[in-house]
């Protein structure tokens, strides 16, 4: 099995360090690293010549371009996951988490899912018009619809486009089920139509907590909200009668899981109902992006970290095995699992899971379906 030695360290914390952006150009971001995308060409890095050009970049900054979409519900067929169709106003993410499972999406589109993923965001203005239409489509079949899987939808954007609000609007309108995972407190903008939603078994939340420890938080997910805040988010959704869950994800050995029991605590003491997690996935970018995380701010656990996650996924930093990816394997990832569960029925959760209707799908009279006569 693939151990990580003082050497291996030593050369990946120098390759790591010559393409590092510097610190005073990336403040408030999670990726240290901007490579260009796995389909370019051409690679590209920030590098310093000696010629101190790099004084004179500004820090970077987040554009927003809007992207005209076809379609809105893009569909799976995965084994290892509850739902089957999900939705994504938007492309990349600002919150910034490092060891986020979607940034390789960005190589898609010429980008890096270093620093780009996290600063060159694309929204879907239409979004909403499009789920009216597909949701009026002949023949279509409701089942919930989840948001959130992989790209967060109430990111700092959503705070100006609204598009989740106008999506919500829409599933409400058509008595539609949806399932929402977020690491923000914005969500609370929306409690009065999740509310009514929730009334209806339609409607449930997931709040990702990942660290209590308010120092992890800020550099791994440095534009998410803070730890207080999603706590907050779980009483003040749970108070409104709309059905919570607490998502440790990920769970990061040698790093994290030491607080499964604390977060499942607190989270249930806040009015959480339900518990789930995933163990850190690190495909393709993500596991350059994460060591060199870890190697800036958490050096001294570089190999411990690393050693303990590979142990669990079969001697690489991933494996993306059905079954396997989200929980791993061997006998730590066993110990995690068996912790989760004697720490979820310590604290009430998941003694029942609320499962979402569609008996109360009305399917939009919109975008070319024949209106009713009377």
């Amino acid at each position: 099995m693939a151990a990580i030695t003082l050497i291996d360290q030593v050369h990946s914390e120098t390759a790591l360090a010559g393409a590092r952006i510097a610190e005073d150009l990336r403040r408030g971001r999670g990726a240290g690293l901007n490579r260009s995308g796995r389909f370019e060409k051409d690679q590209r890095e920030v590098f310093d010549d000696g010629w101190e050009t790099l004084d004179d970049l500004p820090p970077v900054q987040t554009t927003v371009q809007e992207e005209k979409a076809r379609t809105i519900i893009t569909r799976n067929s995965s084994p290892d996951i509850s739902f089957d169709r999900s939705i994504n106003p938007y492309r990349g993410c600002e919150h910034g988490c490092v060891y986020c499972f979607a940034r390789p999406t960005h190589a898609y589109v010429g980008l890096s899912p270093g620093l780009d993923f996290e600063t060159k965001l694309f929204a879907k203005p239409n979004a909403a018009e499009l789920l009216e239409r597909e949701l009026g489509r002949p023949g279509y079949q409701p089942r919930t619809i989840a948001i959130g899987t992989n790209t967060d939808p109430y990111q700092p954007i959503e705070r100006r486009y609204r598009l989740m609000r106008e999506i919500l609007e829409v599933l409400e309108k058509t008595n539609h089920p949806v399932g929402i995972v977020t690491k923000s407190a914005l969500v609370l903008r929306d409690v009065d139509i999740l509310a009514r939603m929730a009334e209806k078994g339609l409607a449930k939340v997931a709040l990702s907590i990942t660290s209590l420890d308010k120092e992890i938080a800020r550099t791994l997910e440095p534009r998410a909200s803070a730890p207080h805040r999603r706590l907050a988010a779980i009483k003040g959704l749970s108070e409104a009668g709309i059905p919570v869950s607490v998502m440790m994800a990920p769970i990061i050995p040698a790093l994290t899981d030491s607080e499964i029991e604390a977060i499942l605590g607190t989270a249930a003491e806040h009015g959480a109902s339900e518990a789930g997690y995933v163990l850190l996935r690190l495909p393709l970018e993500v596991s350059e992006l994460f060591r060199d995380w870890l190697l800036r701010n958490r050096p001294d656990r570089y190999r411990h970290v690393m050693n303990i996650l590979r142990s669990m996924r079969g001697g690489k930093d991933y494996d993306a095995e059905w079954g396997q990816r989200m929980k791993g394997q061997g006998p730590y990832a066993q110990q995690i699992g068996q912790r989760f569960s004697l720490a979820a029925r310590r604290f009430g959760l998941n003694q029942r899971r609320r499962k979402l209707t569609t008996e109360l799908f009305s399917a939009p009279q919109t975008g070319g379906v024949q209106l009713s006569l009377f």
